[in-house]
């Protein structure tokens, strides 16, 4: 089915004014009656007639299980995104967007390190990517944001030729609502694309009782699962402060999941479906913090995994790892941890102060640069009369953020263990890159 632009808009415009009551909802529910993705049957290429050529129109990678294609993949395909990354003993990093700039950024330094990469939204991220004009009333713009976030990351992750998990972070109980709105357009995109918009979302009811966290989890678990949707499931509090929400009091005993704990969260989601993932907390916390102030406990993981596989006895997989564990709390964590971690079971890794940081540098390392040419419109070090309008252009301060971005997700990268998973090569040089007077960055 083809689709022009006018109509992409719109059906981006009825997946936010649709309720959930009326959302389509298939009645599949095991992971066995998704459609296999080993093909793609359509891309945001085909239905909007943009250009699709060398590897965005792959269609499996040389390195990589075969439903594993460039773009947003979902269902059976990010399922094996994430065994791969089990297997093969690497973690895909996800960085957490708040405008089209940071995504292509994210997506550029994938390209780059030819590795996948997850992308995704906080409420508040997804709030200012629709801007803060917009009437946030009942998560109205943290919606649109999301929404158009998705749409973004679907249209460019083909170009950049690699595999995108699009994601959206912590929702605690009070932000349930704005998630709600983003898997009924999910369910609605579902019914006309065969896969939902997004690929997983994450649900953060750490602060509540424990059967009520796995209770609403597995709620949402079979709703989601019906339309090939993963969940992320919070397990322990993640210390510090991000996006408004503030652990940095929370009792240190709470920073710290039990093996027994994890294990009743397995036993319970697996029955509803294999679909889900656990942020177990092992001492992690957001923010960076001076040497000594944090003390990550990985080890945490590995004892949940043995404790786990002895549990499930003949039933337990090959490689004692049951559970496919993503890390919060990962900026400025030490890299033995990271690595260590990696090998008891994480998949994941959260990224978002390091990465606001290295936007921040860029930005101020332009400006550093280039003082003398940002003080007026007219008149730098070369005459009174020289224009400015070339370094005060928005885009020569942002790029310079982007590239900055791209260098220390890079070092994620490596600390991952996560370069060259793809099987692409190194990246060709882009070519065809207009000149300033063509509007191209002028310097």
């Amino acid at each position: 089915m083809k689709f022009s632009a006018s109509s992409i808009f719109a059906l981006g415009l009825t997946l936010l004014v649709t309720s959930t009551t009326n959302a389509f909802v298939p009645s599949a529910t095991s992971l066995a009656a998704f459609r296999p993705l080993t093909r793609r049957a359509t891309s945001v290429s085909d239905e909007l007639g943009t250009p699709c050529v060398e590897e965005c129109a792959l269609e499996s990678y040389p390195n990589m299980p075969p439903s594993v294609h460039p773009g947003v993949v979902t269902g059976e395909a990010m399922v094996d995104l994430l065994e791969d990354a089990k297997k093969r003993g690497y973690a895909i990093p996800a960085v957490n967007c708040v405008t089209s700039s940071s995504i292509n950024a994210a997506l550029e330094a994938a390209r780059e390190n030819d590795a996948p990469i997850i992308i995704q939204f906080s409420s508040g991220g997804s709030q200012f990517y629709g801007g803060k004009g917009v009437d946030n009333t009942d998560f109205r713009a943290a919606i649109a944001g999301a929404v158009s976030g998705a749409f973004h990351t679907r249209t460019m992750a083909e170009q950049y030729g690699i595999p995108v998990i699009l994601h959206t972070d912590h929702c605690a109980k009070k932000l349930l609502p704005w998630v709600d709105g983003l898997i009924a357009a999910s369910e609605r995109y579902y019914a006309d694309h065969g896969e939902p918009l997004f690929s997983s979302h994450m649900i953060d009811l750490s602060e509540e009782p424990i059967e009520e966290n796995i209770e609403i989890c597995k709620s949402y678990l079979e709703r989601m699962s019906k339309i090939g949707m993963l969940l992320e499931m919070e397990l322990g509090i993640t210390g510090g402060e991000e996006d408004g929400v503030n652990n940095e009091d929370v009792d240190p005993a709470d920073l710290y999941s039990k093996p027994e704990e994890i294990y009743q969260v397995y036993e319970e989601l697996s029955k509803i479906s294999p679909m889900f993932t656990i942020a177990a907390a092992f001492g992690n916390v957001h923010g960076v913090y001076s040497p000594g102030n944090v003390k990550l406990e990985p080890d945490i993981l590995n004892r949940a995994q043995k404790y786990i596989s002895e549990k499930l006895g003949d039933d337990a997989p090959e490689d004692g790892k049951p559970v496919k564990f993503v890390f919060h709390g990962g900026s400025g964590s030490d890299v033995s941890d990271i690595q260590d971690s990696i090998g008891y079971g994480v998949v994941k890794m959260n990224i978002d102060t390091d990465t606001q940081w290295s936007y921040w540098s860029g930005i101020k390392k332009f400006s550093d640069d280039n003082k003398d040419y940002l003080q007026t419109q007219i008149g730098n070090p070369e005459g009174p009369d020289k224009p400015n309008k070339k370094y005060y252009d928005p885009r020569e301060c942002l790029r310079s953020a982007e590239t900055n971005t791209v260098e220390r997700l890079t070092q994620s990268y490596s600390d991952l263990k996560c370069q060259n998973i793809c099987g692409l090569g190194e990246k060709g040089e882009v070519k065809n890159v207009l000149g300033p007077r063509r509007g191209g960055l002028p310097v």
